[in-house]
């Protein structure tokens, strides 16, 4: 570090003083005892005003980077200290706290999204062979009535399974399942995720712990609001028309007299009525088919039968549309499912295909299907438009369509069909293709 002009005053000090010395000595060569006497008297002076110059000096670069070394950043130069003799040291200091600065707001910002998220998060760090708890978040508490302490082994008298599951793996790396008992309540399960990484000479140890029931209920929850929010919306369309007209033809047989024009509007308001009240019985017959699915029949069904009679159905349509079918289905071997059912399923992907279609060129669908795992899989796919990013999260939500003439239960009911079968219905879409796959454990 150079300061030239704290050098440069200790030079001419060390100067002046060997002046001095020299003189005094010259002095007692020459006999004047009492003039060495008062120059060795200003010598002594003037070694003690360098020892306090250096030791001021020291004790400010001592106190400045001590400063430094605690983290502690409180500390205020005097107005000449940010320039000359202390302006690189001052620069240090400067850049260093604000580096620490930026790092302290990270760590807030980091501590508030742990403490918001809706999952139990606890980082231990792990000092000589013990873990400490770097931190803990206040889903981590609330859920588990666990109050902020900051050792392992004082989490082990709050949730000693949970404590014992890691030691079990020694606190190695794990995704599983993991059933916890909190205080007098009954067993609750979750999904445990833990992980270890390490920085520099640290290292730390992640554990993440997400309610299943809560996860459910939760996604049940926003089922349900959707389900409301198009129930709302379908009986809504139908029943304000009819109050409206209903209130008009109050009014119209109020009269004393009508004359024609009123049996007109009286013929016409009754018509749309009817209209409006078959539309609202579809739809609750459509809502009667969801909520009343009948439990499946199971039979050992051939595949091939069971695409043959599909595709004998759904074959005309494919003709007048100009759809290409490949179908790469050739598995002479059977399943245990309700035919009808699933009949039923196919013939809804495949009506799906054919209206994603209906702006194509060239239209193409392909049906195939393979064995992977013990699990057999089903797939009708086409070079259709695809499924547009903003609905991809709705497509399987009841009474959900972007069909005017759809009643929004095909891809629902499916969806149902087959969980009832023990397996699920999934789809994949990307530029060229959209696939909705079948699984059948």
């Amino acid at each position: 570090m150079k300061n030239w002009k704290f050098y440069n005053a200790l030079f001419v000090r060390v100067l002046f003083i060997m002046i001095l010395f020299f003189f005094c000595v010259f002095l007692i060569y020459k006999t004047f005892y009492y003039n060495a006497l008062l120059v060795g008297f200003f010598v002594f002076l003037m070694l003690a005003e360098m020892y306090f110059f250096v030791k001021n000096q020291l004790q400010f670069y001592d106190r400045t980077l001590l400063s430094i070394l605690n983290n502690d950043f409180s500390t205020n130069f005097p107005q000449e200290n940010k320039k000359d003799n202390f302006q690189t040291l001052y620069l240090l200091y400067e850049t260093l706290k604000i580096r620490e600065q930026e790092q302290t707001s990270k760590e807030l910002i980091y501590r508030s999204l742990l403490n918001n998220i809706e999952t139990a998060a606890i980082i231990l760090e792990k000092e000589n062979d013990d873990w400490n708890i770097f931190l803990m978040n206040d889903c981590f508490s609330d859920l588990f009535k666990v109050p902020k302490v900051s050792h392992w082994k004082y989490l082990k008298n709050y949730i000693p399974s949970l404590c014992a599951e890691i030691e079990k793996t020694d606190f190695s790396e794990l995704k599983s399942a993991i059933s916890i008992k909190i205080e007098e309540q009954d067993l609750q399960t979750f999904m445990l995720q833990t992980s270890r990484t390490q920085t520099y000479n640290k290292e730390y140890f992640i554990i993440l712990l997400d309610s299943i029931q809560r996860v459910i209920e939760k996604k049940e929850k926003e089922a349900w609001i959707n389900l409301m929010k198009i129930i709302s919306h379908e009986l809504m369309n139908s029943l304000t028309p009819i109050r409206a007209l209903s209130q008009n033809l109050l009014h119209i047989v109020d009269q004393e007299s009508l004359e024609e024009d009123d049996f007109d509007d009286i013929k016409s308001s009754i018509s749309t009525i009817i209209n409006r009240s078959d539309h609202l019985q579809v739809f609750v017959e459509n809502y009667r088919k969801l909520a009343m699915l009948p439990t499946p029949t199971k039979e050992m069904t051939p595949i091939n039968a069971l695409f043959e009679d599909c595709l004998r159905i759904m074959s005309p349509i494919l003709k007048a549309e100009n759809i290409e079918l490949i179908n790469d289905i050739h598995s002479s071997r059977s399943i245990m499912i309700d035919k009808n059912q699933m009949e039923q399923v196919i013939i809804n992907l495949i009506t799906n295909s054919v209206y994603a279609l209906k702006e194509k060129d060239e239209k193409k669908m392909y049906v195939s299907s393979y064995t992977e795992n013990n699990r057999f899989f089903i797939t009708i796919s086409d070079n259709g438009k695809g499924i547009d990013p903003e609905i991809q999260d709705k497509v399987f939500l009841p009474f959900f369509t972007t069909r005017k003439d759809g009643a929004g239960i095909g891809l629902t009911l499916s969806k149902n069909i087959i969980e009832a079968h023990g397996g699920y219905l999934s789809y994949q879409t990307d530029e060229d293709k959209t696939s909705f796959v079948i699984c059948l454990i």
